[in-house]
């Protein structure tokens, strides 16, 4: 039991000798690549859903990038959510305009009634009716008849209608906009998934190294060539090795999860990642061009605009209730006792309203639209400005991920050479097995530093795209050219 407790208290001092003879660059974290948690931080969380249709497939499906962006576009809760949007917006307009459309309504009716004249004031004992009894009937009446009524002038309902239009136009770009956002999320989360799936290899490599020099380190040992302290910092590297590709391991699992949900796979598909990606295009523009061309495709940009718009008409709306509105109702049907002798009769009749004394509700209702205007046309500033900043930092991490998979490349060729002659030195008997674990800690670091930038350099890219606005069109590239 004592000897236990020593040997546990002894790897625990070498582990920390493991951390502190490590150099400094090994034990500097990995530039991180962009991830979708650079989304918009408002309504993004919706992105990360799906509605999975069907039943899983047996065997397991082998997924592009672009089959999973294809997948997103139909089955990702956002997408949905702003297509029912689209058909709320439609019947809205609807719904305004009807009050600008003739309004036709038929009825037809028959009744049995009789009346008494003395509730009406007309008594018998009165001239000159005297004579006609009080109580009349029973008698029927039948009456069928149409009715029409039309706004001719009313500034009120007309610019309801236009309110609506953009309302409509602006549900109808944010669905554009959505569709081109979840393109862009779908890809990022299947390279991510691919960068996990990288660093389990590395993981693994590290670990299959990591258990060569420990057997390597044993046989030394048992040739009488290196001390036991040599052996025992070789089982605490193993087991720091291992427990990296188990963490590896694990990360890439949970990444498939988290595209399998916003892409829509049914619960329980078994799927492969396709490490084949198509090139991405770097798209030739400055600054200055990418940002006009954002401005220009942007659905959600568009969108914005159109909701000031919708915000105006609205604000007009509110003016022109105050204004007089001119109306025409008429109607047109047969009246009699019976179908039979039933007579045609019409009426037309032309109103002019005037509104004259609301007690405030005018004013009200416009401080209200005046604020609703402010903050939307604040709201159309504020993503103008956030896509610039978009495409800026697009540009930025484009060149910076460039830059740093050259070094990254050159990086991981260096390390892997410091490590094999490392191990040569530790076999040869002329140095400690301290120079393998540093040089294994940098071949772990220099992976992860390439991993990084390869990806980050295709998020990069795929972040600009965005960025413009042109991903769904990107897409639709790709899937009607060559594979």
């Amino acid at each position: 039991m004592k000897l236990a407790s020593v040997w546990a208290f002894v790897v625990t001092l070498l582990a920390a000798a493991v951390i502190r003879v490590t150099p400094a660059a090994a034990q500097t974290p990995a530039p991180q690549a962009p991830t979708v948690a650079t989304m918009p931080a408002a309504g993004s969380s919706i992105f990360l859903g799906g509605v999975p249709s069907g039943a899983p497939t047996p065997g397991v499906l082998r997924l592009t990038i672009l089959d999973a962006m294809s997948r997103a576009l139909d089955h990702n809760l956002g997408v949905l959510t702003a297509e029912e949007q689209l058909g709320r917006a439609s019947g809205a307009r609807w719904r305004e305009l009807s009050a600008l459309l003739p309004n036709v309504n038929g009825h037809v009716s028959e009744t049995r009634q009789e009346i008494n004249l003395a509730a009406f004031g007309f008594t018998g004992s009165t001239p000159p009716f005297s004579e006609i009894p009080t109580i009349v009937g029973p008698f029927n009446v039948f009456d069928a008849r149409v009715g029409v009524t039309q706004n001719v002038v009313d500034m009120g309902a007309l610019n309801h209608t236009r309110s609506e239009t953009h309302n409509v136009e602006a549900a109808r770009q944010s669905y554009r906009g959505a569709r081109d956002f979840v393109v862009w999320v779908a890809g990022d989360l299947y390279l991510q998934a691919l960068a996990a799936s990288a660093r389990v290899d590395s993981a693994r490599a590290q670990q299959d190294t990591a258990q060569t020099l420990y057997t390597q380190a044993q046989d030394l040992r048992q040739s009488g060539i290196i001390a036991g302290i040599d052996v025992l910092r070789a089982e605490v590297q193993l087991s720091a090795e291992t427990n990296r590709a188990t963490r590896a391991v694990n990360d890439f699992q949970k990444a498939k999860l988290q595209l399998a949900r916003v892409i829509g796979l049914p619960p329980g598909q078994a799927f492969d990642l396709d490490p084949m990606l198509p090139e991405l295009p770097t798209p030739d523009l400055t600054l200055d061009q990418a940002v006009a061309r954002a401005l220009d495709t942007r659905g959600d940009y568009k969108a914005a605009l159109e909701r000031v718009n919708a915000a105006e008409a609205a604000r007009q709306a509110i003016i022109g209730e105050a204004l007089p509105a001119v109306r025409v109702n008429a109607d047109f049907g047969d009246i009699g006792l019976s179908p039979s002798d039933a007579h045609t009769t019409f009426s037309v009749t032309g109103a002019l309203q005037i509104p004259i004394f609301q007690g405030g509700r005018t004013r009200g209702r416009l401080l209200e639209a005046d604020a609703d205007l402010r903050a939307r046309r604040t709201e159309a500033e504020d993503l103008k400005a956030a896509i610039y900043y978009e495409v800026q930092s697009a540009f930025l991490d484009l060149e910076s991920t460039k830059q740093q998979l050259d070094v990254a490349t050159k990086a991981r060729d260096l390390a892997s050479q410091q490590l094999t002659q490392s191990r040569d030195r530790f076999a040869a008997g002329v140095g400690s097995n301290i120079e393998v674990v540093q040089a294994q800690e940098a071949v772990a670091v220099a992976n992860e530093q390439y991993i990084s930038a390869l990806y980050g350099f295709d998020l990069a890219k795929g972040a600009l795209i965005r960025g413009v606005g042109t991903a769904e069109d990107t897409l639709r590239q790709y899937l009607g050219g060559a594979r």
